[in-house]
């Protein structure tokens, strides 16, 4: 169904609307919809937005949660018939901060389950290096985490899109492997 696809990574900051790009994209393509959900609901707050995501959605798609074990879901869930949409990919490095997992392993997974996808796989990642450093040693590991995991993914990516207040700004096009030059 997608013969000619590719990797998307969707970057931007928060309320950006780089999940909405994102999930325009896939809907875009035809196939069965996987949303590979990586957030973890600690309070009320983030529950209701978790259901608020999943009414968006709508019937078409279904939801994996996948806070930590990412690269094996996206393994599981790829095939030539499934688009399959990471959200998000910051907060997969939080959770895996958190459970104090080798983030070089983890990341290193990750990258490999893209790379042997066998459908198109959408990713989406806040761009957290854009403000003020932050005041303490965590948030500054936080930081620093993220954005070795997007530099990683924009490259393993084959299209990679920066959304600044709802728009789209290419970073990187995808290769056309036609294309002559």
């Amino acid at each position: 169904m997608n013969d000619a696809f590719s990797h998307l990574l969707v970057l931007g900051g928060a309320r950006s609307g780089k999940s909405r790009f994102a999930q325009g994209r896939a809907e875009a393509l035809a196939g069965e919809l996987v949303y590979v959900a990586t957030a973890q609901a600690f309070d009320e707050e983030m529950r209701e937005r978790i259901v608020l995501h999943r009414a968006d959605r709508g019937p078409r798609w279904s939801t994996v949660d996948a806070p930590l074990e990412l690269a094996e879901t996206i393994m599981a869930c790829s095939s030539p018939e499934t688009v399959v949409l990471v959200d998000c990919l910051t907060l997969w490095a939080s959770n895996l901060m958190l459970a104090e997992r080798d983030m070089a392993a983890a990341t290193e997974g990750l990258i490999r389950a893209v790379s042997v996808a066998r459908g198109p796989v959408i990713m989406v990642a806040n761009e957290v290096g854009l403000g003020i450093v932050p005041d303490n040693a965590l948030a500054r590991r936080f930081r620093d985490v993220a954005g070795e995991i997007n530099q990683k993914m924009a490259v393993a990516a084959d299209e990679v899109v920066m959304i600044f207040s709802g728009l789209p700004l290419v970073l990187k096009a995808k290769y056309e492997r036609n294309s002559s030059y």
